[in-house]
């Protein structure tokens, strides 16, 4: 669509020196006539469409300038044409592979042979280029892919029920059956990017090793690419077209760049596999390739016939003409019959209308529709086999099917049944489906680090967020004050004394108000005047509610209630997430039916389990008096059992945070228990466990120090530098 603006100023501008060459060989003889064209100079400016075209300035623009203009005018990007030969593929410009894909590109697939019509085997190929480092001189932003995201999208590919078996997926390569495909992932870390292929054959259940139809269409790409390439694959056949996922490496076999060219990614791959399929299977006669059409007739999605359907109404500028008697292509004609039928589904569907007997209209918006219904059926036979797994698929009703691609709007609370890669797991984004105490299951799409610690079995809540403003926000407009200027400064030396006492750093303090302000600065809801003035406006704390609840809503915040199932939290010797529902005053609303009944009746169990260990008081009729403490009382009891199995196993000592004495070393890690997540706090005698926070991530390995507060948890000093930090 860019190449046409500037290829018509070109022929326009070939075309007046060709008059120009034409006067000239009139006046003069023929065979004196020779043309020397020089550099073209504006006089003035030109005019298209009526207008003169200049520069800034009132200057005249170059010739160049005018045709770029022009471009803009007509909705193109001069920034973005393609010069002849460097191809016009989606991923790059120019690259391997170009004329490999210009030759390609123009093949046929039907040929005739003794009368019958046949043509190539129908191979699918979807490809990524993921962008893992950036170029000298450019910004990492969101465009870049972390390590992490790379690590997570392997081993979901190696997940568990992918095979034909059902078990763990198996990296492979061109020369090992079993590869190790952390080896290739650390191999990469320098590279600017990587390359992922999702290969799939319509046929793909007749291939007999699919190991070795990779292996082959690998060396066909090495021959057109000219280098070797480092990749690994992984195959599905959890899916009802069997696909394999490929990896490769951005590098060439002498250590530089791999650039692929656009078209061969585009075009190339996929006639090359097809290639390799045809070779394998043999061609397709058309009986073959109707009888797959027939398949297309009634499907929810997008088909080849809605592209014929949608093709010749585009080529007859309103109806797609189905009559007999109409001269069609010979693709319409011998698929006829299948046309009208699906034209009818369309027409039930309400994307299509007969105007008049064999002449159709198809709503301009039947790709995008039926796109977005294939995803959705895609996604609830993704939730059908997660509850399968589980044998819940009987108990579970698809009326209760809730699909959330936007925004989360309510606090969904579940246990998680299957995680893995959202869509066509050709990016990082993570799929949850939750089974919910609310009677329905939930497909849920978020950022992979919202989810990285999120496994199979667990109870989590995942929704916007608490609700109202945060305390930062609060501090923030006191000492603002009247004015609506918050200096650091000042909140500095009116939290020395308060913070001091608690044992904290108050220059840590007034940092992480600073931070918040960065944040809501980056969203246009305060103003940095300098580094020690900021202009707060009157509503900073509504402003800084709607900005919290916006981003979680967009992202999904997962917080994970129990890391066991229900089961196991029913007669576990420590603080539960069923405990906690006992306990609480507002307790989450659970369904009749589905995983709120199984909840219902887990806590029942758990009542009954807390009164005959000496937890809670039976009062007799059933009913079971829950002491205000008992959280706090089992999760000590579970911390003080698992101190002292790691005191053993570790050969340190256990020491316990008694509230109001400080804690301080070395931050080593943390472990998962059934009462939460906890802390290891080594001081190289012996080693504390704390309630873990998420601030804690990223001084792993580092000291830290804080003061033990009553009822378990730690008032941190992270970041021990003088002053601001401004």
């Amino acid at each position: 669509m860019y190449a046409t603006p500037r290829r018509d100023a070109c022929v326009l501008a070939l075309a007046g020196l060709r008059v120009a060459a034409n006067r000239y060989a009139m006046a003069r003889d023929d065979d004196d006539f020779r043309l020397r064209p020089g550099r073209i100079r504006d006089r003035g400016g030109a005019r298209i469409g009526g207008r003169r075209v200049s520069g800034g300035g009132g200057r005249s623009c170059s010739f160049n300038g005018q045709v770029q203009q022009a471009i803009r005018r007509a909705g193109g990007n001069p920034s973005r044409l393609s010069d002849a030969g460097k191809g016009g593929g989606r991923f790059n410009e120019r690259g391997r592979g170009a004329s490999v894909a210009a030759a390609l590109k123009d093949r046929k697939p039907w040929s005739r042979d003794a009368g019958i019509r046949t043509r190539s085997r129908r191979v699918a190929v979807k490809a990524r280029v993921v962008k893992l480092n950036p170029q000298s001189g450019a910004l990492r932003g969101r465009q870049f892919v972390s390590a992490k995201a790379v690590d997570a999208h392997l081993r979901y590919l190696q997940r568990d029920g992918v095979t034909r078996d059902g078990e763990r997926g198996q990296v492979y390569s061109a020369s090992q059956d079993v590869e190790d495909g952390r080896a290739f992932v650390e191999r990469g870390r320098e590279d600017r990017h990587q390359f992922r292929f999702i290969v799939s054959a319509e046929e793909g259940v007749d291939l007999s090793d699919h190991r070795a139809t990779t292996r082959d269409l690998m060396k066909q790409m090495e021959t057109d690419l000219g280098t070797r390439l480092d990749w690994i694959a992984v195959d599905h056949h959890n899916t009802g077209h069997p696909h394999t996922h490929i990896i490769v490496r951005g590098v060439t076999d002498d250590g530089k760049t791999l650039n692929i060219a656009g078209d061969y990614i585009a075009y190339g791959i996929r006639e090359r596999a097809s290639e390799v399929v045809t070779r394998e299977l043999g061609r397709q006669t058309e009986q073959e390739v109707s009888r797959g059409l027939e398949r297309e007739v009634e499907a929810d999605r997008f088909t080849r016939l809605d592209r014929m359907l949608l093709a010749e109404q585009r080529s007859r500028n309103e109806f797609a003409d189905l009559r007999p008697d109409r001269d069609v292509l010979e693709s319409l004609r011998q698929n006829r019959a299948l046309l009208i039928q699906r034209a009818r589904k369309l027409e039930r569907m309400g994307l299509a209308a007969e105007v008049e007997p064999g002449r159709w209209t198809v709503s301009p918006e039947t790709g995008s529709v039926l796109r977005e219904l294939g995803e959705r059926g895609d996604i609830i036979k993704t939730m059908h086999r997660a509850l399968d797994r589980e044998g819940l698929a009987h108990a579970r009703s698809i009326a209760g099917y809730v699909l959330h691609r936007e925004e989360m709007t309510e606090q969904i609370v579940g246990r998680v049944l299957d995680k893995g890669l959202a869509g066509d797991e050709m990016g990082e984004r993570v799929r949850l489906v939750v089974d919910g105490v609310d009677g329905r299951v939930h497909h849920l799409e978020m950022d992979p680090g919202r989810a990285e610690d999120i496994q199979r079995g667990m109870i989590v809540a995942v929704g916007p967020g608490e609700a109202g403003p945060r305390a930062s926000d609060r501090n923030i407009l006191a000492v603002a004050g009247t004015e609506g200027i918050y200096r650091p400064a000042t909140h500095l030396e009116q939290a020395v004394g308060t913070v001091e006492r608690l044992g904290g750093d108050p220059a840590a303090y007034v940092r992480s108000h600073v931070r918040r302000l960065e944040a809501l600065r980056r969203a246009g809801h305060v103003e940095r005047i300098d580094a020690d003035h900021w202009r707060i406006p009157a509503d900073l704390a509504d402003r800084g509610q709607a900005y919290d609840l916006a981003r979680d809503r967009a992202a999904g915040l997962v917080t994970v209630l129990s890391p066991s199932g229900l089961d196991q939290q029913v007669g576990y010797d420590g603080a539960t997430w069923l405990d906690r529902e006992l306990a609480s005053r507002q307790r989450t609303i659970l369904a009749d039916d589905g995983f709120g009944r199984d909840v219902t009746a887990a806590l029942a169990r758990r009542r009954r389990w807390l009164a005959e260990k000496g937890y809670a008081t039976d009062v007799g009729d059933g009913r079971i008096r829950i002491s205000r403490d008992l959280v706090q009382r089992l999760a000590a009891r579970d911390v003080e059992r698992t101190g002292r199995v790691l005191a053993a196993e570790r050969g340190r000592a256990w020491q316990p945070a008694m509230p109001g004495t400080h804690v301080a070393g070395t931050l080593v890690g943390s472990t998962q228990l059934a009462s939460g997540r906890f802390a290891m706090i080594d001081d190289g005698l012996g080693f504390s466990l704390v309630p873990w926070r998420p601030a804690l991530e990223q001084h792993v390995g580092r000291m830290v120090s804080g003061v033990a507060l009553p009822g378990g948890d730690v008032s941190w000093s992270l970041g021990r530098r003088r002053g601001l930090g401004l």
